[in-house]
């Protein structure tokens, strides 16, 4: 039965293998919860009191987070979907069972004054940078330049550009294709690596990626996080040092110089708007923060004085203005 879920959700949903990877491992997780052998599952079987006591007994045991128990019902719940979609189910036994609730955390990001200072000192970098440079270069800068997810850039191949770079076409979740455009600096970075004879068409599986290993193969996931996290933390980046925080960058910033939440929500590939609103909340504090610093009232003096204005009495304030 589980094969055939799998099937389904590479064949129909085509969900990328780690994604599928993750479903395959969550409803095994489920079934040994149960007891029961994958060729003995009978989901008719399964009742809201079994899921219901198998979520109490994942968050009881203290090993994963609410956002991470979340996934695994919902993983869970697209199985027992899988079957009413088949017909092998007509009853659901997640009906009324919800989510957990999940404290809210604002996207980390770096500020635009110390990305302008990243931005500066990688560009020097690759221009007088080695292969290896321009090439670690360039996968930084096009993350924060484009937005796009870890998995998205691993795949991007010479062909998903146009002919002037000014734009790549994106294989995002689901495999979903969507258009970035690619800013002028960007581009003729690109222009440039394209010329390196490490660049492209040398890939040992005649494939033709625009990042490749020293080994001629397709860089990894793995390989770019360790890139990616080194490379922040030289620069002086503190707290997290992910791809995604630059993409969570990319964001913030664009939101910051005013562009539409729609056209963000189309460049970052969110499904639902709510996923990109989220960073409204990092605008929100960024701007209480400026606040906060900025508006007399505010600033410790400030707030002294008005403190005394308020309390002295009209005759005291005409005295204290002449």
């Amino acid at each position: 039965m589980i094969e055939a879920f799998i099937t389904y959700l590479l064949a129909e949903r085509r969900y990328s293998e780690l994604t599928v990877r993750n479903y395959r491992r969550d409803v095994e997780a489920f079934l040994d919860y149960l007891g029961v052998e994958e060729d003995a599952f009978r989901p008719e079987l399964v009742t809201r009191e079994d899921i219901r006591s198998w979520i109490v007994s994942l968050s009881e045991s203290g090993r994963l987070s609410p956002a991470s128990i979340n996934r695994e019902v919902s993983s869970v719940r697209s199985f027992f979907r899988f079957f009413r979609r088949s017909g092998l189910l007509k009853g659901d036994p997640f009906l009324g069972i919800g989510q957990l609730r999940t404290p809210r955390r604002l996207p980390v990001y770096i500020p635009e004054n110390r990305m302008d200072f990243i931005q500066e000192w990688l560009s020097d970098e690759f221009r007088d940078g080695d292969s290896q440079t321009r090439r670690n270069v360039l996968i930084l800068l096009l993350f924060y330049a484009s937005g796009i997810r870890l998995a998205e850039l691993v795949a991007i191949d010479w062909e998903d550009f146009s002919a002037d770079y000014s734009s790549l076409r994106v294989h995002g979740k689901g495999d979903k294709e969507r258009m970035v455009p690619i800013v002028e600096s960007m581009r003729g970075m690109i222009r440039a690596f394209s010329r390196e004879k490490e660049g492209p068409k040398i890939c040992k599986s005649g494939e033709n990626p625009l990042f490749l290993t020293k080994n001629g193969e397709r860089i990894s996931r793995g390989e770019v996080y360790r890139i990616v996290h080194a490379e922040l933390s030289r620069l002086g980046v503190q707290g997290k040092c992910s791809p995604h925080v630059l993409r969570h960058t990319f964001a913030t910033h664009l939101l910051d110089h005013g562009a539409d939440m729609r056209e963000i929500q189309e460049l970052l590939g969110h499904t639902s708007l709510a996923a990109t609103q989220v960073y409204t909340h990092n605008s929100v504090a960024r701007l209480k923060q400026v606040y906060a610093h900025a508006h007399p009232r505010e600033r410790g003096s400030g707030a002294a004085k008005g403190k005394e204005m308020s309390e002295a009495t009209p005759k005291q304030i005409k005295e204290k203005e002449d």
